[in-house]
């Protein structure tokens, strides 16, 4: 690849970068103009930023079929426009070709010149990619047996992953991340790229004495981490930030769940369902966070156990007819004020009503739902029911 760079540097006498579909760096020759920060921060981390890569992509950089120019975006440190050429093979995306507007314009001869060496990059990248396929789908196969319910299929996985160097022996846990796939501003096939870019990327960068494996599902990416007990918050965001990044999403459509350590790398698969459950229930409720631990789930992880007929029937009636009423301001002051164990004050203040006004709905809702809010029973089968409403999509 580097040979690629260097010829159509020197045949355009200017610079040239060539990074993969994350925009990590491939390659990139001599400088013979002005450079701005985020190319310097490109160079020195091998990665463009987090911010550079939403930008790229929600300028439709991933989209691209033939030449495109990128605009200048001083906040993120670009401050020079930016020619792009994607690099494809059979259609899809392998990396991007990338010349700064400071050493020159976008002409003919230049866009010729780009769509020659994105075919003979396109050759190369094609190359490696088979080669590093060939490994990955014995990884993938491995993982996969980590997650099977047969015991001893996940027994002989993880001998066979840790005797081939891919994990490590001992602690070991599970990351899930997902998009919401209802969101149109993003193609299937880009949310899928998004979640590989992201599981690959933070997988190259776990904390040392720790190893990593990916797997890439349908409908969501699963990220095994073997060795001292990671900081998984940390991996967490940093999954969160680069999947949405490459899916073209905002942070608000992807949800990250972590499982909890297991003691060996064959009881993996109890994170694992403690992550897809962690994950899930995050999506779902929406008011937990874009990184949830499996123990931060409170009594959804309870109420995720039952089955979803059992919590149905099991709403108390007086809160069907709440639910059934409409009126979303009374839902909503009614699970505030229970989630602050009835403090008027602290209630109205983040409703941003007044006492009076919450009072008013507070009679409101006991009349709606036939209940008694000094009641403590009622209170808590009404609180109860509302957690379980959420986790099944009735509001």
């Amino acid at each position: 690849m580097q040979l690629v760079a260097d010829a159509l540097a020197a045949r355009l006498s200017r610079s040239v970068a060539v990074d993969d579909p994350g925009l990590c760096l491939l390659a990139y020759t001599e400088h013979a103009g002005e450079v701005d920060h985020q190319r310097i921060e490109s160079i020195l981390r091998r990665q463009a930023t987090p911010e550079a890569t939403a930008f790229s992509y929600q300028h439709g950089a991933a989209d691209s079929r033939d030449v495109f120019v990128e605009p200048p975006a001083p906040e993120i440190g670009s401050t020079i426009g930016r020619i792009g050429m994607p690099i494809r093979y059979e259609g899809r995306l392998l990396g991007f070709i990338w010349l700064l507007e400071s050493e020159g314009s976008l002409t003919g001869m230049v866009a010729d010149a780009l769509r020659a060496a994105a075919g003979e990059a396109a050759a190369v990248l094609h190359r490696e990619y088979l080669l590093r396929e060939l490994g990955r789908s014995r990884e993938r196969e491995l993982v996969r047996d980590l997650l099977a319910d047969d015991p001893a299929l996940r027994g002989r996985a993880a001998e066979q992953a840790t005797r081939d160097g891919h994990l490590v022996a001992g602690p070991a846990l599970a990351f899930v991340v997902t998009l919401d796939s209802a969101n149109a501003e993003s193609p299937t096939d880009r949310r899928r790229l998004g979640i590989a870019l992201g599981l690959d990327y933070v997988r190259r960068r776990v904390p040392a004495g720790h190893l990593a494996l990916q797997l890439d599902r349908l409908d969501h990416g699963v990220l095994v981490v073997t060795g001292p007990r990671s900081e998984s918050q940390a991996l967490g965001s940093q999954l969160h930030a680069q999947v949405a990044a490459g899916a073209g999403l905002g942070g608000d459509h992807c949800w990250v769940g972590i499982g909890g350590p297991q003691a060996s790398l064959a009881d993996v698969h109890a994170s694992y369902a403690e992550a897809l459950r962690a994950a899930r229930i995050a999506q779902i409720t929406r008011i937990l966070g874009q990184v949830v631990r499996d123990d931060q789930l409170g009594v959804y992880r309870l109420l995720a156990e039952l089955p979803a007929d059992l919590l149905r029937h099991g709403l108390p009636p007086g809160l069907d007819r709440l639910l059934e009423h409409g009126n979303a301001s009374l839902k909503l002051t009614l699970e505030t004020f229970l989630d602050n164990a009835g403090h008027v004050s602290r209630t109205a203040e983040l409703l941003h009503i007044s006492r009076a006004t919450l009072y008013y709905r507070l009679r409101r809702i006991e009349e709606v739902a036939d209940i008694n809010l000094d009641n403590g029973e009622d209170r808590l089968a009404v609180h109860v029911g509302l957690k379980a409403s959420r986790l099944m999509r009735l509001r």
